[in-house]
């Protein structure tokens, strides 16, 4: 039987290859020159190693997977025993070895050398491009960490298995353990980012030992060896250490109610969970919970905008990877005059939030300073705002650049679209993060000298953002601002910033490009709706991927 000849329809062609094999660190100039202007240049070599293993087909598969096979809980044992277990795909398992082999959760802390929180960062946008659901045990550990030295005992028996880079996925007691996660649970559902509305009860034992009860709204990363949490204690709202196993060996009273079925995250289990007189033990004095927690959320902050950078990155780099082969009437989308406002556009606004990231997490720094610390405190919630909440509109406008095939769930444009919006809800939403940071304006005086100080060197180098600065520093001197203008306040504060930081950075047609549209009056916010002309093709050209 003669074999049955392919029909000439079939031919392929006109077709973008997929974008992998390819290094997502060194191929990311932004963010290489980032790196060693925060800091960080003896980890260039480390970086370089690290985007080769995550730009694989391998590890971007291992994305698809992880969130195509979605955690299961399993409540119950064969026997009707309690098991209260979560079971993760392998390819979750093997994106967890990478980023904690890579120190994502806990290297600033255990070897705090200059430039070492710049370099985390770093990582944490280059993992986030192949998979961001994974990074949430993740953050939650590197955020978790700083706020032990509350409690001396606890960080003395837990850090050494915190600082490891092997990841140990058993369900088995920490003290068994070659590495160990922590994550936190501190919303409720009749509270949401209103934590003092909390209600769930600790009670004293004795020995500095509490029985927790009540709920969680969301526990994210069950399967985390030990939780940081919230609960009323008799002197008031307590931050408390929750572990997942009891020092006899047996599992702790969490009992896992249901996974949550998310937008995305997907490859992330977050549950809700009753505790039912789970022993736990105070991180500070009672009363201080929120203290703690706030110290906590700005590290776990800072890894929201990061991831969120991560993801416009990667957004932007399929958007260029389809443009520069793909044609449509007689030429490449990249050669079309309105395709190339666009993805000039969108890569105006990734380098904006990579170059702000990189700097705002030098200002996490042991050595950082106090001028640092104020700087920190105003900007990180200004930060999450803007860039977490740009990034659902940059994944929409990316995933336009590809058309049809950018909607299809074989293109990575979904999972990416779909990752979008959680940045900008967890960690306190928008309106959370705005209230911070008239708070910070009001409450820390010192902030807004910092800022202005962080500013200073930019000046003179563009009239739209001098003009931009001294509208802004005026606004601020004047006095209170009202709070229906905070997101206004906030957007303002972070387009300057990023100006600023641009124009130093040295990459000319950028920092024109960026002045040009985000500080002029008439900006939409549309990507590609600018009036004038900016260098689209050096911009372009500098951010293309391969």
């Amino acid at each position: 039987m003669s074999p049955i000849a392919q029909p000439t329809t079939h031919e392929v062609f006109n077709q973008a290859p997929p974008l992998v094999d390819y290094n997502v660190f060194a191929t990311d100039r932004a963010m290489r020159a980032a790196v060693k202007r925060e800091g960080a240049a003896w980890a260039l070599a480390d970086l370089d190693a690290f985007g080769a293993r995550m730009g694989t087909a391998e590890t971007f598969a291992l994305g698809v997977s992880a969130n195509k096979f979605t955690p299961v809980l399993q409540n119950f044992d064969r026997y009707g025993y309690r098991r209260d277990e979560v079971e993760f795909h392998p390819a979750y398992h093997a994106l967890m070895a990478l980023a904690v082999g890579q120190g994502l959760h806990s290297a600033p802390w255990a070897d705090p050398r200059p430039g070492a929180q710049v370099a985390r960062a770093a990582g944490v946008m280059l993992f986030c491009q192949a998979e961001a659901g994974v990074q949430c045990p993740i953050t939650m550990t590197y955020g978790v960490v700083p706020a032990l030295r509350h409690a001396p005992d606890i960080a003395k028996s837990w850090l050494p298995r915190i600082f490891s880079r092997d990841y140990d996925r058993r369900f088995i007691p920490a003290e068994g353990k070659t590495g160990a996660l922590l994550g936190m649970g501190m919303t409720e559902k009749q509270g949401g980012s209103d934590v003092r509305a909390n209600t769930t009860r600790a009670e004293p034992t004795g020995g500095g030992e509490f029985r927790l009860t009540g709920h969680k709204w969301f526990l994210s990363a069950p399967m985390c060896d030990a939780f940081l949490v919230l609960a009323q204690a008799p002197g008031g709202l307590t931050c408390f250490f929750l572990p997942r196993f009891t020092s006899d060996g047996a599992p702790n009273a969490i009992q896992i109610q249901r996974l949550k079925d998310k937008l995305g995250n997907r490859s992330n289990a977050s549950s809700e969970v009753e505790f039912a007189g789970a022993r736990a033990w105070p991180v500070g004095p009672e009363g201080r919970g929120v203290p703690i927690i706030i110290e906590m959320a700005a590290h776990t902050r800072l890894d929201c905008a990061l991831g969120s950078s991560g993801l416009m990155r990667q957004g932007l780099a399929q958007a260029l990877n389809h443009a520069a082969h793909r044609s449509a009437f007689q030429r490449r989308l990249v050669d079309q005059p309105m395709m190339r406002h666009v993805l000039a556009d969108l890569a105006i606004e990734s380098e904006a939030a990579t170059t702000l990231g990189l700097r705002l997490a030098r200002t996490f720094e042991v050595d950082a300073g106090p001028g640092a610390a104020h700087l920190r405190r105003l900007m990180t919630p200004a930060a999450k705002f803007l860039v977490c909440k740009r990034t659902p509109v940059f994944m929409a406008e990316a995933m336009e650049v590809l058309g049809g095939n950018g909607y299809v769930e074989e293109s990575p444009m979904p999972r990416l679209y779909r990752e979008a919006p959680v940045n900008s809800i967890w960690e306190g939403s928008g309106n959370i993060m705005c209230l911070d940071v008239l708070r910070a304006l009001q409450r820390t005086p010192e902030a807004v000298d910092a800022y202005f100080h962080e500013l200073a060197p930019a000046r003179g180098a563009d009239k739209r953002l001098d003009r931009a600065i001294a509208v802004l520093e005026s606004d601020l001197r004047a006095g209170t601002t009202p709070e229906a203008s905070a997101r206004r306040l906030t957007e303002r504060l972070v387009l300057a910033w990023q100006g600023a930081l641009l124009v130093q950075a040295g990459a000319s047609d950028v920092a024109d490009a960026f002045c040009a549209t985000r500080l002029d009056s008439e900006w939409s916010g549309v990507f590609g709706a600018f009036a004038g002309e900016v260098a689209a093709d050096a911009i372009i050209a500098r951010a293309m991927p391969a």
